[in-house]
């Protein structure tokens, strides 16, 4: 086969026992920049391994020869698993996420190199122990990631308070509510401050808050227009502290 390496003299997916189909099993090893596949069959023998970059006719085209007998696609959940998963599934592949939090409790099977990882995964899934994480549904992805980018902003905001605050215990022994450090103008800082370079300090952090604050209600006035909650966690709100 072109560019990859194939074993036991397989050409095709027939079996060496009177032409039955074999079971295949296949792990890719995700990277930013290319994608290790490797295959075995039932009994654990590869039948295929090769680095491909990160391009979908390459991947696909590793695993064509096979396809009809491929158990199921393994792929690590990396940070940016949605492009390969997304190809290989509307290819008619049955795609596995492996939860890689999960499969610390195996790690001591697991070789450090790419081929013997993509081997690994593609056994485990073989022996059916593989921890699976959730593929989150394509068209539901951007809301959620608009969500993680929100959380984002709302962690710099807080460093953001947590330092103005530090810098009022810190140069005059003040405690300062949260709310109150949000509202604080370059005025009531100068009185604070006689210094100049505390104010620049303190109202360099004041000015991202609010720039902070307008981004974090931008993307809160998008999302209240398009989000629904879904009956499935209509019950949640019922419990205090969840909102």
């Amino acid at each position: 086969m072109a560019n990859g390496t194939l074993y036991h003299g397989e050409k095709t997916s027939k079996s060496s026992r009177g032409g039955a189909l074999m079971e295949v099993y296949a792990g890719l090893d995700l990277h930013s920049t290319n994608t290790y596949v490797a295959m075995i069959d039932g009994e654990n023998k590869v039948l295929y391994k090769q680095r491909h970059r990160n391009d979908v006719p390459a991947i696909l085209s590793a695993l064509d020869p096979f396809k009809k007998d491929i158990q199921g696609v393994v792929v690590e959940s990396t940070f940016n698993w949605y492009w390969l998963v997304d190809a290989l599934m509307d290819a008619g592949y049955r795609v596995h996420l492996a939860n890689v939090s999960a499969i610390k409790q195996y790690e001591g099977l697991k070789q450090i190199d790419d081929k013997r990882s993509s081997l690994w995964l593609a056994n485990l899934l073989r022996l059916n122990i593989l921890p699976t994480g959730y593929i989150y549904p394509k068209e539901e992805r951007p809301t959620r990631d608009l969500l993680r980018k929100r959380l984002q902003l709302v962690r710099h905001r807080t460093s953001h308070v947590l330092s103005v605050k530090n810098i009022l215990a810190r140069n005059l022994g003040l405690r300062m509510k949260t709310y109150d450090i949000k509202k604080l103008t370059a005025s009531e800082v100068k009185t604070l401050f006689p210094d100049k370079e505390m104010r620049v300090a303190v109202m360099s952090s004041i000015s991202l808050l609010q720039h902070l604050q307008e981004e974090i209600d931008g993307i809160e006035k998008l999302l209240a227009k398009k989000f629904k909650v879904k009956k499935e966690f209509a019950k949640l709100l019922t419990v205090p502290g969840i909102g």
